[in-house]
């Protein structure tokens, strides 16, 4: 798969990429791994969800996390959701936990 083939997704997929697809990944994006199932995640689904809706341009890969998942170990996510903001597959910056949009809108607007 190419990855500039690789657009948004609405729900947590396992492994919608691989460690090395993440590497190749081009321009901004926000990763967010969590779990479908997880209290955090849905507390924060609908601030990540306003914040990242303001940036139709960012791509948002949501990643079901859980142990022994390469992608959420290679960046060392502990605690959920967790977004990486990526450019040009390299690690900008990331947000653990947000409760709030402006907290998420703080870490988007760092995206060219």
């Amino acid at each position: 798969m190419k990855t500039d083939d690789i657009g948004s997704n609405p729900e947590y997929e396992e492994e919608p990429l691989t460690v090395e697809e993440v590497g190749k990944l081009s321009g901004d994006v926000v990763l967010e791994f969590g779990a479908p199932w997880c209290g955090h995640c849905k507390a924060a689904r609908p601030a990540i969800e306003e914040a990242v809706a303001e940036h139709p341009e960012l791509r948002h890969i949501k990643i079901y996390d859980g142990k022994g998942k390469r992608v959420g170990r290679m960046f060392k996510v502990k605690l959920w959701p967790t977004l990486i903001l990526l450019r040009d597959g390299k690690e900008v910056d990331r947000l653990v936990r947000p409760l709030r949009a402006d907290e998420v809108r703080q870490l988007v607007s760092q995206a060219s």
